[in-house]
């Protein structure tokens, strides 16, 4: 057997350790001793440092060079992207209450993300299991993601809510010369739900720009396809929002990304990032594997180096297998 390296064995003094429940249920404590638990607690207790390490440059000054700035609001902008399956589930709540108490600056999701927000306000979506069966649920006009169910009740008060503010949309193109954007409909959208149970509502509230580059990419698709008959001439503008989504990078002071999942909402605040040479803080929640070569599965070392994330960051991925 090889003898230790005891020079060597120094660079590795953190002991695994776990939370002794013995001195009682401190939840804040528990949190603190993942970073030696180890396998993917210590990596979740990397990822709450670093998002904590994005919070203190938020809060601190910002050089007076940018305090005049329209478009930096704090010393660390922040990013926050997620799937829509987050808006699905309970997850939505936790975003919300970030949107409320502004302690993000920026949301970037994918249309059903924005949709089943309003969805939710209109009609509740219900817990259900992950083997019921497709066919019989189709002819009981109940759709599932995972193992939750949306009656297509719920799309029809959608429709009717939605089908209004279109038309409203269009004469408000064609009268003031409105130029619509994603953004816009989703801000637009926010102010018209007028519930605070809303992640948009809140957006909308506090001037929070939100994104989503592929909106027709869902029922709200659906529904604009639907309007382009009873009153076409809807026309969105993505490059407008793209421009406003790579400036808040560019014109930042700090930047840090918090990405729940992967696919576009990933690549879009990343790619945003590499305008400014990198974000300065990451961190990275998803089920995805780096080995089939997808965005979705690349690591933060991958985001280097295309320059997506700065050389002397200390970016973080949780490989989160069970959500």
């Amino acid at each position: 057997m090889q003898p230790t390296d005891q020079e060597s064995s120094k660079k590795f003094n953190s002991e695994v350790k776990g939370y002794d429940l013995n001195e009682g249920v401190n939840y804040d404590k528990i949190l603190e001793t993942f970073i030696n638990t180890g396998f993917q607690a210590t990596n979740l207790g990397k990822a709450i440092n670093e998002v904590n390490r994005m919070i203190k440059c938020k809060l601190s000054e910002m050089p007076e060079e940018k305090k005049d700035s329209m478009i930096t609001k704090s010393n660390c902008t922040i990013f926050l992207g997620y799937t829509s399956n987050m808006i699905s589930c309970g997850m939505r709540e936790y975003i919300r209450f970030l949107v409320q108490h502004k302690m993000v600056d920026c949301l970037v999701c994918t249309a059903g993300g924005i949709e089943e927000d309003f969805i939710k306000c209109l009609a509740p979506t219900l817990n259900g299991d992950f083997h019921l069966s497709g066919s019989q649920l189709r002819t009981e006009g109940i759709n599932r993601i995972g193992n939750l169910l949306i009656p297509n009740d719920n799309y029809c008060k959608f429709e009717d809510w939605i089908m209004p503010i279109f038309d409203q949309m269009i004469d408000e193109q064609e009268k003031n010369k409105i130029n619509w954007t994603p953004s816009k409909i989703i801000n637009r959208l926010g102010k018209e739900i007028n519930n605070p149970d809303s992640v948009y509502y809140w957006a909308y509230k506090n001037d929070i720009p939100v994104f989503s580059p592929a909106l027709t990419d869902g029922s709200l698709g659906d529904m604009m396809y639907f309007h382009s008959y009873r009153k076409p001439g809807l026309v969105v503008d993505i490059l407008e929002d793209l421009r406003l989504l790579n400036n808040l990078a560019v014109h930042a002071c700090n930047t840090g990304m918090i990405i729940l999942g992967g696919g576009l909402i990933k690549h879009h605040v990343l790619n945003a990032n590499l305008m400014r040479n990198g974000a300065d803080f990451s961190v990275f929640i998803n089920t995805a594997s780096e080995y089939d070569g997808s965005d979705a599965g690349a690591s933060p070392d991958e985001a280097i180096s295309w320059g997506k994330i700065r050389r002397d960051a200390k970016p973080v991925k949780v490989d989160c297998f069970f959500i």
